[in-house]
């Protein structure tokens, strides 16, 4: 997406595959003091006890990053405990090991470690920076957070509070209802339908058996994918990785996660709420990562809303005024894919901005992009992304989702040539299988004018 439009609210990984397709432009704009510096290498480092991490090493700084993944995140957890996943991603460094929480948030802070956690659908993440002088200390602290948390009983409870807390303030805001409500209607069986913050019956319903229990099917070898950025060698980052990761299980036992069906196309949905605004959020299916065709709907859908060129902007925004930004965009998933857009107008103009979005999304499909369209939506793709990742914990996330998507490590130098392949029937043709307004699935939530739900 450009800076100028909002992204729409999606659940899941936060990087995804935008960050993996953005790898080499972010390692250029870090690291590139000079075009001539564009070609970063990307090392496989395997460590003595069999763990395999992704190293791009930069000795002009005296900092590491890194990002890892467990395969399996909140889609997993179960139907009455919702928000399982969530809570543990907030308590792993509020105790482990000889440390009680204070303890070790005291220890991770005189030693200006960075040292953060998140439970996306499909994976649970980590992340660490340290200055290369407490390198030893910043990855005994990230392994007894993975191996050896407390989840004692204060930490428990006031990080269930505070997970409340944002529910409590969810529930009242727009936004957040429209997707809240979209996604449980386009996955009403499916843990892509279900708040990934749980509920407050659902987080009081978790004790410390289901934290550890949840530590113990996730956190193992044969999920985990590890990213390295910065001052350290391939020789030094080996040891490091056996200390940090070899005492995890070989394998988890989490139960699997099927693929999800999605459900509600054609149905509108509209929420009263007494607000100046209706947000509108709408979606139906995409294209998954691993398709052939993701990369034309790549440029498909940077036409359609992908900034003030597509032609949602200009249609919705420049020829008619109804909204000041509108947003479209490919949500790939493990176990589904979607493509989304969101935008929000004033209640008396909210019909007529669905029939606007209805018929340019609609053409769109029938028709497909002009050439121009084409070749400026691919120039953005191809030139404009690294703004968006200019520090060592970000490449090493998208080492990581290079890893997730099963790129392959030479997928940075593979990239430019994919997209340059694509060609204008290409695009038509996915237009065609993917922009029918027919199969979408709306959420309004306000007092939009003239609208009722349909059944």
């Amino acid at each position: 997406m450009r800076p100028a439009t909002p992204t729409p609210s999606l659940k899941g990984r936060g990087l995804g595959y935008v960050g993996a397709a953005l790898l080499l432009t972010a390692l250029c704009l870090l690291f590139a003091p000079a075009p001539a510096s564009a070609a970063m290498e990307i090392k496989r480092v395997v460590s003595p006890g069999g763990i395999e991490a992704w190293l791009v090493e930069d000795h002009s700084m005296p900092l590491i990053a890194i990002n890892l993944a467990f395969r399996g995140g909140s889609a997993a957890d179960p139907a009455d405990k919702g928000g399982l996943a969530e809570l543990v991603s907030g308590l792993l460094d509020e105790g482990a090991g000889p440390y009680d929480s204070q303890a070790f948030q005291r220890k991770i802070s005189d030693l200006s470690i960075d040292l953060r956690f998140d439970a996306g659908m499909d994976e649970f993440r980590g992340s660490m920076r340290t200055l290369t002088a407490h390198r030893d200390e910043a990855f005994d602290l990230l392994h007894l957070s993975l191996t050896q948390p407390h989840f004692d009983a204060e930490p428990v409870e006031r990080v269930k509070g505070q997970i409340a807390t944002i529910i409590a303030g969810d529930a009242e805001d727009p936004g957040e209802i429209a997707e809240r409500t979209w996604w449980q209607t386009v996955f009403p069986d499916h843990g892509y339908g279900r708040d990934p913050m749980g509920s407050p019956e659902s987080l009081a319903r978790i004790d410390q058996a289901d934290l550890k229990g949840f530590v113990a099917a996730n956190f193992a070898k044969d999920r985990l994918l590890v990213g390295v950025v910065g001052d350290i060698a391939p020789g030094e980052l080996g040891p490091l990785l056996d200390k940090t990761f070899a005492g995890l299980p070989a394998k988890g036992t989490a139960v699997p996660v099927p693929d999800a069906a999605m459900q509600g196309a054609g149905k509108t949905i509209v929420i009263e709420k007494p607000v100046p605004q209706s947000v509108i959020l709408l979606g139906g299916p995409g294209v998954k990562r691993s398709d052939p065709d993701f990369y034309a709907a790549s440029i498909l859908v940077e036409v359609l809303g992908g900034g003030f060129g597509s032609r949602l902007t200009k249609q919705v925004r420049e020829d008619r005024g109804l909204a000041y930004s509108i947003g479209a965009s490919l949500a790939t998933y493990d176990h589904a894919a979607l493509l989304v857009a969101q935008t929000a107008t004033k209640n008396e103009r909210a019909k007529e901005s669905i029939e606007v979005i209805r018929q340019a999304w609609g053409e769109l499909g029938k028709n497909g992009p002009t050439q121009a369209e084409l070749d400026d939506a691919r120039d953005y793709i191809l030139g404009s992304y690294a703004l968006h990742f200019t520090n060592s914990l970000a490449i090493a996330g998208n080492l990581v989702s290079l890893q997730l998507d099963d790129l392959g490590i030479d997928y940075p130098q593979r990239r430019t040539e994919l997209f340059q392949k694509v060609t204008l029937e290409d695009v038509k043709r996915v237009a065609k299988r993917l922009l029918d307004p027919a199969v979408l699935t709306w959420v309004v939530v306000g007092k939009p004018a003239g609208m009722s739900e349909t059944p």
